[in-house]
């Protein structure tokens, strides 16, 4: 998705438009996951233990209405109108990149389906190039021989029961093989503009950072969300809290010194800036 490029400039960071490198997949770092408090715990009012502080566990403090508001000001100042890096041209060929990307750059499922959409880009194409060819042009994308089975099941279902047009329900975009919440929620987000949170990766672990969530599941994350996020940003929210974590608050070392909204997070132990 294409926006929080950081700004290789001294000072705070900035989000870019021109964004031309994604991140590689964030690395799992004990130490900056979410918190698992236990059931009757106030994750709200709860202070580290001795345990969690020799652990080096960071703690995830509650945050204001107001805080929150501030945060989604900051990056609507930074990045009005944030855009998606999935490459596509409508409903259908968005659907298709979004169920390529499972486990998978934007990058990388961009440089397949410039060659698979070129082929076949509705879903009476796709079904008529068939899935040993749809295989062949996307087998440089992890778990593709699966992707390229769902790509023509879910292409069959949409001329079948949808009269080869994407559905604009989140529970009939689910029905279809190979789409789950995740890639319901970006379709309906995206495309059908609606205040919609798909929780990749990116979402869940900023989340719990910003104190949004103390949610164990994606369900759990995306339902704080909903709740959290001031309505005005509920469409845009979604692009901010992924590229946030895509460009700057990334997993194994968070770039807390170019972060625009540093003075606004509650992490304690804040990344210094590197020594040159």
């Amino acid at each position: 998705m294409k926006a929080h490029k950081v700004d290789k400039s001294k000072g705070p960071a900035t989000i870019s438009r021109s964004a031309k490198k994604v991140a590689a997949k964030p690395d799992g770092n004990k130490s900056l996951k979410a918190a698992k408090p236990k059931p009757a715990e106030n994750a709200a009012a709860r202070k580290p233990t001795a345990t969690a502080a020799k652990s080096g566990k960071r703690r995830r403090p509650s945050i204001d209405p107001a805080t929150v508001k501030a945060i989604f000001e900051r990056f609507a100042e930074i990045e009005p109108e944030p855009k998606g890096e999935l490459e596509h041209k409508d409903a259908y060929t968005l659907l298709v990149a979004v169920v390529l990307s499972a486990q998978a750059t934007d990058a990388g499922v961009n440089k397949a389906t410039r060659h698979l959409f070129a082929a076949a880009d509705n879903p009476e194409k796709m079904v008529a190039l068939g899935e040993d060819k749809v295989r062949e042009l996307i087998k440089t994308i992890g778990l593709f021989r699966n992707k390229a089975k769902n790509v023509i099941a879910l292409s069959q279902k949409l001329i079948d029961e949808f009269d080869g047009e994407v559905p604009a329900d989140a529970a009939a975009l689910e029905s279809l093989p190979g789409v789950g919440r995740k890639t319901a929620n970006v379709v309906m987000n995206v495309w059908f503009g609606k205040p919609a949170m798909a929780v990749d990766t990116h979402v869940f672990r900023i989340a719990h950072r910003l104190g949004f969530s103390s949610g164990k599941t994606p369900g759990d994350v995306e339902r704080d969300l909903l709740a959290i996020v001031p309505g005005e940003y509920g469409v845009p929210a979604h692009h901010w809290l992924i590229l946030h974590g895509r460009y700057l608050c990334k997993a194994r070392k968070p770039e807390c010194w170019r972060c625009p909204i540093r003075e606004l997070c509650p992490m304690e132990d804040k990344t210094p800036a590197p020594r040159k």
